[in-house]
């Protein structure tokens, strides 16, 4: 399955211990994790601004997922797609993936429940959909 991981999960997978990091681990086992740079640059920024990482920390935590996940260029999308317009390549991620489903923590995103076909979910749902 073609798995794209919205910067919420990933920086809970990396940041804390619990669900995010547990679906990140059977992802990163099992599954094609699909990212972009958008993503991974927002990840950066996080672990640096909200969670203080270290720069050297959080530039390996990038390295790792540039070496573990597959990256593309987002799709466009209309402007329309979402309420949150910095969601907006996420959703091209996932497009441009063709991806099997988006796991996101982002409200306005679950809120969709899906894109193009492709369904959004909860770290919880997707989790409980691999069961």
């Amino acid at each position: 399955m073609t798995v794209v991981l919205d910067t919420n999960v990933l920086l809970a997978a990396f940041a804390t211990r619990g669900l995010c990091e547990a679906v990140f681990e059977v992802c990163l086992a099992a599954h094609e994790i699909v990212l972009s740079e958008h993503i991974l640059k927002e990840l950066r920024r996080h672990l640096r601004v909200k969670f203080k990482v270290p720069a050297s920390r959080a530039d390996q935590v990038i390295a790792f997922l540039r070496e573990h996940a597959a990256l593309v260029k987002p799709a466009k999308v209309p402007a329309s797609a979402c309420r949150d317009h910095s969601d907006l390549p996420v959703l091209g991620t996932a497009v441009a993936a063709e991806s099997d489903c988006l796991v996101t923590g982002d409200r306005d995103l679950l809120d969709l429940k899906e894109f193009r076909g492709i369904p959004i979910l909860s770290p919880r749902a997707f989790h409980d959909r691999l069961r």
